[in-house]
């Protein structure tokens, strides 16, 4: 016992107290032993009626892929979003980048680089540059987000509605890089609705 008190810094006095148990690296190999087991369980295709839908900030949403969702997909999220006629999404920044195909419409979306200020070595936030940057788009266009973006989609079309399909990776939240900041909700948005197909209907028509 005399020879371990003569350890620099007390590490070894330090190292062998505690009582707490964890078997965390054996769950690690049942997670990956069980894998192929529980994939097959999981539905490759889904279904456009098990999709789910969501009035969120951001706007009316269907979701195609989705962690909570019972599919196969490790990496990725997506959803559809719809844009009433003449409408807009919410406005929000995401660290993560995205990319969406527009299935239906025509409109444009507004983009605002980032920078990032670190005060007092220690508390993070992100500035805005101030300049707005439009990007025009139409059926059959891909456009691509930036990560640390301040974005908002505009239907420019005031009688028919806008669909785009959005992707984003999930590997900005699983390194804990989750970055999401609602600017501004989406004009439709309704925290108490349960939105289904058939109330969907009414945000179709078009304005006035």
């Amino acid at each position: 016992m005399a020879e371990t008190e003569t350890v620099p810094w007390g590490e070894y006095q330090k190292w062998l107290q505690g009582d707490v148990t964890g078997r965390y690296y054996d769950e690690l190999l049942d997670e990956a032993r069980t894998a192929p087991e529980r994939n097959a369980a999981r539905p490759k295709v889904v279904k456009a009626s098990d999709m789910p839908w969501e009035n969120s900030p951001h706007g009316l949403l269907k979701h195609i892929v989705n962690e909570g969702m019972n599919t196969r997909a490790e990496t990725v999220d997506a959803y559809m979003q719809i844009i009433p006629p003449g409408g807009r999404s919410g406005k929000h920044r995401q660290l993560a980048e995205q990319a969406f195909y527009v299935i239906e419409g025509c409109g444009y979306d507004i983009h605002m680089d980032c920078d990032l200020e670190i005060a007092g070595g220690v508390k993070y936030s992100w500035k805005p540059d101030g300049e707005e940057k439009r990007f025009e788009w139409e059926a059959g266009d891909m456009v691509y987000v930036p990560p640390n973006t301040i974005s908002q989609h505009f239907n420019s079309d005031p009688k028919r509605p806008a669909r785009i399909a959005v992707i984003t990776n999930r590997v900005y939240r699983k390194s804990g890089l989750n970055d999401l900041e609602q600017l501004e909700n989406a004009p439709e948005y309704d925290p108490n609705e349960k939105l289904t197909a058939e109330k969907l209907k009414r945000y179709l028509e078009p304005k006035g």
